[in-house]
């Protein structure tokens, strides 16, 4: 059972989402939340596999409660789904580097709505190659700077680290290299030892902040 909790200010926004999980198999809502300080308490009260987390919020914002819950021991187990009304604008790097595992509109369809919450309760980023471009963007206009492990990545691991970037699943980037799922999730979980990544989303910050991403 994937336990999921929403935050966000918007009492419809809510409720449209609590009833989607709640009739979705193998996926419940364990709470609601209207405001950062809320969804912090929610958080520590009910210890979600994943928050759905509305980035513009009064009081304490999207941004301030993740680096609240990246800083809280209890909050460790809790994957962070940033929700937001535009697939691109500038709070995406600030989120990412901040904790979030991955991105969802409010408009997007139930199904990929859904989907978000699988993918990020499996330890999955979820990153649209939109965001990805963006974020890219962001990052080759400021330069790569050093990234403590990067130098004891092996080459193959380095360039599945820069596919990983991309936004690509291991089914993708196993297709585009001609190896098996296997052997792209062994190197990438390699990897992420080596350079202690949470997930794959901070993979992904790693990988753009050492300059190893390749186009999206």
């Amino acid at each position: 059972m994937i336990r999921v909790g929403i935050a966000d200010d918007q009492a419809v926004v809510r409720m449209g989402l609590r009833a989607l999980l709640d009739r979705e198999p193998g996926m419940e809502c364990v709470g609601e939340a209207a405001d950062g300080g809320a969804a912090l308490a929610l958080v520590r009260r009910t210890r979600p596999d994943v928050l759905l987390l509305d980035i513009r919020m009064p009081g304490m914002d999207g941004l301030a409660t993740l680096r609240a819950l990246a800083d809280d021991p209890e909050a460790a187990g809790t994957r962070i789904v940033v929700v937001t009304t535009f697939a691109v604008d500038e709070y995406v790097f600030a989120a990412l580097q901040a904790g979030a595992s991955g991105f969802v509109l409010k408009d997007s369809a139930p199904e990929e709505l859904v989907s978000a919450v699988r993918v990020v309760a499996a330890g999955e980023a979820l990153l649209s190659p939109a965001i990805t471009r963006k974020v890219i963007g962001l990052f080759g206009r400021h330069g790569s700077e050093p990234v403590a492990g990067v130098e004891t990545l092996t080459p193959r691991e380095r360039e599945l680290v820069a596919w990983v970037a991309t936004g690509r699943s291991n089914e993708e980037i196993a297709a585009e290299l001609t190896i098996s799922p296997d052997t792209v999730r062994t190197h990438v979980s390699r990897a992420m030892v080596k350079l202690h990544a949470r997930d794959r989303a901070q993979l992904v910050v790693f990988a753009m902040r050492a300059g190893l991403a390749l186009p999206a």
